[in-house]
């Protein structure tokens, strides 16, 4: 390789990962938005009854799009690994909905906030990605900064917000997938994660079925189309760079649910609860900034002439 190709290859790694970046903060305005008006549905309807016509929604809105890539899901790579993806995908959608209903959103969001340190750590195990002690420690920090938020004591530990870490779990696990599947097409990865939805609110949803008014029908729609467009960003973004690059943006979720709780919902945010963000964002700001370092860092080898 030539410096001047060395040089284009750098420049073009930096505009993807800017892209990346890009497109996971629009994602997480996205996901908040819908995370916020699927708690406001979920105060009336079941969760079941949310996921099943949010993903048919969904669904029938993206089927022009999985008609003219009807191709791409004739061979779909690694089916099992994709299987795995789509029920971590729909069990994280499903814990993240289901706490919703008895905490306040910013308290699921700090929660989901675990996510990009469960990412670094895996990426390490998984994807071979490169992690140092001083990322490790990181990482401890912040499991610290998760204690903080959820006050220790038997009333802290409810099953709500057991639910809410196990979901964030399940989406660490499903971007470190995701990332491992970035040669599968956007909308097949899309698609497959609406089924999983739909299936799991086909078995849920008759159980405390309430027949949703012509309005509230268009929330369900609504809440689909947003969930279009934050998977697809997220799903983009995962290919263009990195995991341990694009996911500590999450953190702006937390800004996002204390606005929306707020406003929407009269929340405010108690003091353990954003002393317990803070340490989690700090964690996974300084994962970023030393991940962007050692890029830095990296020597740029020159091939010798001829």
């Amino acid at each position: 390789m030539t410096m001047l190709s060395k040089i284009s290859a750098d420049a073009g790694n930096r505009s993807a990962a800017l892209a990346g970046i890009a497109l996971m903060l629009i994602a997480i305005w996205m996901f908040s938005f819908g995370d916020a008006l699927g708690k406001f549905i979920v105060a009336t309807y079941s969760v079941g009854q949310l996921l099943l016509l949010r993903a048919a929604a969904s669904l029938v809105l993206l089927s022009p799009a999985i008609w003219q890539n009807r191709a791409a899901f004739r061979t779909i790579q690694r089916p099992g690994l994709q299987l795995v993806r789509v029920t971590l995908s729909t069990v994280e959608v499903a814990a993240f909905f289901a706490a919703s209903v008895y905490l306040p959103l910013a308290d699921v969001i700090t929660y989901y906030l675990a996510a990009p340190i469960f990412v670094t750590a895996a990426s390490a195990l998984f994807l071979g990605e490169k992690v140092g002690w001083r990322r490790w420690s990181a990482i401890m920090v912040g499991f610290v900064g998760v204690m903080i938020a959820l006050r220790p004591s038997t009333q802290a530990f409810s099953w709500p917000a057991m639910i809410a870490l196990a979901g964030s779990a399940s989406f660490a696990a499903l971007m470190i997938i995701t990332r491992s599947l970035r040669g599968t097409p956007d909308v097949v990865l899309t698609t497959a994660q609406f089924c999983g939805t739909l299936l799991f609110g086909i078995v849920v949803a008759p159980f405390g079925w309430i027949t949703p008014s012509l309005p509230d029908f268009g929330l369900f729609v609504v809440a689909g189309c947003i969930s279009i467009g934050a998977a697809m960003c997220v799903n983009r973004s995962l290919k263009l760079a990195p995991a341990s690059v694009v996911t500590p943006y999450q953190y702006t979720m937390i800004i996002w649910a204390v606005i929306f709780g707020y406003v929407v919902f009269g929340d405010v945010p108690s003091v353990a609860m954003l002393v317990g963000a803070a340490v989690i964002i700090l964690a996974g700001l300084y994962i970023f900034f030393r991940e962007r370092d050692l890029i830095r860092e990296e020597p740029v080898v020159v091939p010798p002439p001829g």
